[in-house]
């Protein structure tokens, strides 16, 4: 029997992360040696547990809220995603040097391209948020050549920060100006919690909205948020965000354990059983 390499999910909380389903799903379907867990680590041990991951036979792990700015300064090395975006949320040894690197982007472009071959034709965006997941969409936007993105954010100063970061394509707005932004973007993204179950709802007027519209939501609980819902029934394009976080998975599997793994329907399947069930137990409390 060959070594076991270990990896891990870290954040605080960290008992609802469905990491550990995707990682070990793709341990048994490629027979490899290896082991995934999530572990709870408070802000006051992070460091700690950061530099203890060699020494405790890690071979990289997941990083999530609230430790993914704090990564970006413990890793030595960063990619290029993680420079732009300014987080970390995948930690590997290379030559024995701890890397950061961020995959929210490619989860992001990845699960657009499979839901939606060529809908990065468009190259007008808008991005209500601005927050780490809104960097990291912005980010592969850039990627994409997208020429106009907005930012919408309640406190514009922080969607102000957004754009400078990124520079020339990116502006900022405050929320009076969604409905104006609407009649000529052509994607928009939701990056906030609005619409995540036990939220506030995403409330969005979509008349004038451009038909060859695409929407879709970072939050995958509910799978159709009700933003997803109202722009379906409006007959726009929408893509769930579920498959961000599957999507996102790819590279950091294939950094730990050698492989590059496939986002199948089985596993979105898996995924979503995990789902009803959790949804099932809420219910009875």
């Amino acid at each position: 029997m060959g070594e076991i390499l270990k990896a891990f999910v870290t954040g605080s909380p960290i008992r609802h992360s469905r990491s550990p389903l995707i990682h070990n799903y793709w341990l048994r379907k490629y027979g490899l040696q290896g082991s995934y867990e999530a572990i709870e680590t408070v802000p006051s041990d992070f460091t700690d547990f950061v530099r203890g991951m060699r020494s405790n036979g890690y071979v990289g792990g997941n990083v999530t809220l609230p430790h993914k700015e704090v990564v970006f300064l413990l890793s030595e090395k960063h990619d290029a995603a993680a420079e732009e975006i300014g987080a970390v949320n995948t930690l590997w040894f290379e030559d024995g040097v701890l890397w950061g690197g961020n995959t929210d982007a490619q989860g992001f472009l990845a699960n657009l391209d499979s839901a939606i071959p060529g809908w990065d034709q468009r190259k007008t965006a808008l991005v209500l948020g601005a927050g780490g997941a809104s960097r990291a969409v912005v980010y592969g936007l850039k990627q994409r050549g997208f020429g106009a993105i907005r930012v919408v954010n309640r406190t514009v100063e922080r969607a102000q920060d957004l754009a400078d970061r990124f520079g020339r394509g990116v502006s900022a707005h405050d929320w009076q100006a969604v409905p104006d932004l609407l009649h000529d973007s052509t994607l928009l993204v939701n990056t906030t919690s609005l619409g995540m179950e036990g939220k506030d709802e995403l409330a969005m007027d979509l008349s004038g909205v451009d038909r060859r519209t695409l929407v879709t939501d970072v939050v995958y609980i509910p799978l159709e948020t009700p933003l997803l819902k109202a722009s379906r029934e409006y007959g726009l394009s929408t893509v769930d965000g579920l498959g961000m976080l599957l999507h996102q998975a790819v590279p950091a599997f294939e950094r730990w354990f050698g492989i590059r793994p496939e986002v199948t329907p089985e596993l979105r399947e898996l995924i979503l059983a995990d789902m009803a069930r959790s949804s099932a137990i809420g219910k009875t409390k």
